[in-house]
C-alpha cells in the first residue's frame, strides 16, 4: 500500500496541507473511505455521494486510527487539530494520487474489460502470472472511477504486474480508467447485450469496450474475443490513436472458438468440478477449476498474457489449475442434502445466460437437471424479448424443470411453458417457496443452476435450501 509523509500525499494529489499543524514529517500508511475499514495511519478520504458526504465523518476516522484526511474547499468549518489536505474536490485528489503513485513504481500493467467474464479473466490471467511475478489483481467489484484509485493505492512498491478489472456503465468510462493507468496489455473478453439500456446498441457497446485502447501504452497489445465481430468492426475508429503514427498504433491478438483466432481451444471436457481443454496446435492439457466452454475462452486470454510476459506452457498450466475464482460465478457447492448447486447468480445478460444453460446442458453423470432463473437487468427496451428467447431455447429433453424468480423472468417461464408439461416450469414470487419446491423435487443425484442479475439476488435461495 501507499505509504508517504502528509507532504509527499499533498503534493501527489494537488492538495494544499494545513499550514498551522507541523506535522510535515508525519507518515502516511494506506487510505479508506470508509471508517467500518479503518486501519491505523490511513489517510482518510471523505467522498461525496447522492445519499452521504464523508467529511461527516472526519473526525470519527481520525478517533479508529487515521492519521489525517482530505477536506474539499467548498466545505465549511474544517475540524481542529486534524491534519488536513485541502483540495478542490476529494474524489479527484483520490484520482491524481493513484495515478501520481503508479507513475514511481516500476509495475507493468494489464487492464481487462467486456460484457460478461472480465472477473474470471481477471482471477485466471493473475493466478498464471503470479507463478512468476509479484502479482496484485482487482479485488471485489473495486473496478470503477473509485474502485480503480483505490486498487492501485494497494499496491506493494515491489508489485512486478497489477491485474485490473475496468467496468462500466456508460460510454467514456472505460475510457477514464484506461487512460488513468495506461495498460501494457488491454483484454476485451466479449461484446454482450450488458448495459443495452444506457447505451442502446450493442454497437455502442462495443464502442465503449474498446475504450479501453485509449490508454494503451504505445506499442502495447490488445488481445480480444475474436468471435465478436462488433469489435473488430469498431476498432479501426482508433487508427491514428497514437500521434504521428499510422493504423491502430498497437499491437492485435485474437482469442476464440473461429479457428481463425490466433487462440483456439480444442479437445474440451469436463468433470465434476472443473474443465479440461488443449489449445489447438499444441500438445499440452489445460485444466481450470471452474466449469464451462465459455470459461475455456477466458482461460484463453489468460494463456495469451502468460506467453506475453515469456511464461512457459506448463508453468502457465500450473497457473491456470491453482487459479481461485470469485465466488457466485459458476460456483459449484453441495447442500446440507447433498445436492448439486451452479451458484452463478452474481450477475446474468442474454450471453452469460446462454452460456450458462448450455454448461448445465453438457454436463454429465446427473439424473436431473434443475434451473433456477431470475430477471436479467439493464437490457432496454428489448427486456421482454431478451426474457423470451431464453425461454424458447430450453429443452425438456435436456433440462427437467425450471423455476423462475422476478418480474421479468416471467416472460421465460411464459414462454417454456409452451413446450413443457405444466407441472416442469414455476414461476414464484417468494423465494422461500421456490426453495421449498426445489426441496420437495430434488434428489442428491440432481444439479441446480442458479442465475440471475445481481439485483435478484438469487444466492438468497440457496440458503434456504
Amino acid at each position: 500500500m501507499i505509504k508517504r509523509s502528509y507532504s509527499q500525499i499533498a503534493e501527489m494529489c494537488k492538495g494544499i496541507a494545513q499550514s498551522d499543524v507541523n506535522i510535515t514529517d508525519l507518515q502516511i500508511s494506506g487510505i479508506s473511505k470508509d471508517t467500518r475499514s479503518i486501519q491505523a495511519g490511513n489517510l482518510y478520504v471523505p467522498l461525496i455521494g447522492e445519499a452521504f458526504d464523508g467529511h461527516q465523518f472526519v473526525e470519527d476516522a481520525i478517533a479508529k486510527g487515521a492519521v489525517a484526511s482530505l477536506w474539499q474547499n467548498d466545505h465549511e468549518h474544517p475540524p481542529a487539530g486534524i491534519p488536513l489536505i485541502f483540495v478542490d474536490d476529494t474524489l479527484i485528489a483520490l484520482q491524481t494520487l493513484a495515478k501520481s503513485y503508479l507513475s514511481q513504481l516500476n509495475v507493468r500493467i494489464v487492464g481487462i474489460t467486456g460484457s460478461n467474464g472480465k472477473t474470471t479473466t481477471k482471477d485466471m490471467t493473475a493466478a498464471v502470472l503470479a507463478t512468476t511475478y509479484k502479482v496484485h489483481k482487482t479485488i471485489g467489484n473495486y473496478n470503477n472511477h473509485i474502485g480503480l484509485p483505490f486498487t492501485l493505492l494497494q499496491l506493494e512498491e515491489d508489485t512486478e504486474i497489477v491485474v485490473l478489472e475496468m467496468g462500466m456503465s456508460g460510454r467514456g468510462e472505460i475510457r477514464f480508467l484506461s487512460e488513468l493507468a495506461e495498460p501494457e496489455i488491454a483484454i476485451i473478453t466479449n461484446v454482450g447485450e450488458a448495459h443495452l439500456l444506457q447505451l442502446g446498441t450493442r454497437e455502442e457497446i462495443a464502442r465503449a469496450k474498446t475504450e479501453i485502447v485509449a490508454g494503451l501504452q504505445k506499442g502495447g497489445t490488445l488481445i480480444y474475443n475474436g468471435d465478436n465481430p462488433l469489435i473488430q468492426a469498431v476498432l479501426p475508429e482508433w487508427e491514428q490513436h497514437h500521434e504521428g503514427e499510422q493504423g491502430l498504433g498497437f499491437n492485435t491478438v485474437t482469442f476464440g472458438a473461429r479457428q481463425e483466432n490466433d487462440f483456439t481451444p480444442a479437445e474440451v471436457r469436463m468433470d465434476a468440478a472443473g474443465t479440461h481443454f488443449q489449445l489447438s496446435g499444441l500438445d499440452i492439457e489445460f485444466y481450470i477449476p471452474v466449469l464451462g466452454s465459455h470459461n475455456v475462452i477466458n482461460a484463453l486470454a489468460a494463456i495469451a498474457v502468460g506467453m506475453y510476459f515469456d511464461i512457459s506452457h506448463p508453468i502457465i498450466a500450473e497457473g491456470l489449475q491453482a487459479s481461485v475464482m470469485t465466488g457466485m460465478r459458476i460456483e459449484l457447492t453441495k447442500t446440507p442434502m447433498g445436492l448439486t448447486v451452479l451458484n452463478d447468480a452474481y450477475n446474468a445478460s442474454p450471453s452469460s445466460m446462454k452460456a450458462a444453460l448450455h454448461l448445465l446442458e453438457e454436463l454429465q453423470g446427473y439424473h436431473r437437471k434443475i434451473i433456477v432463473l431470475g430477471d436479467m437487468l439493464e437490457l432496454g427496451e428489448r427486456e421482454v424479448e431478451f426474457h423470451r428467447e431464453i425461454g424458447q431455447m430450453l429443452d425438456p429433453n435436456k433440462i427437467d424443470r425450471i423455476y423462475t424468480y422476478g418480474k421479468l423472468s416471467k416472460h421465460i417461464a411464459e414462454q417454456a411453458a409452451l413446450i413443457y408439461e405444466p407441472d416442469c416450469v414455476t414461476h414464484f414470487d417468494d423465494k422461500s417457496q421456490l426453495a421449498q419446491a426445489i426441496a420437495n423435487y430434488a434428489t442428491p443425484n440432481d444439479v441446480v443452476l442458479v442465475k440471475g442479475s445481481r439485483g435478484m439476488k438469487l444466492e438468497e435461495i440457496l440458503v434456504l435450501l
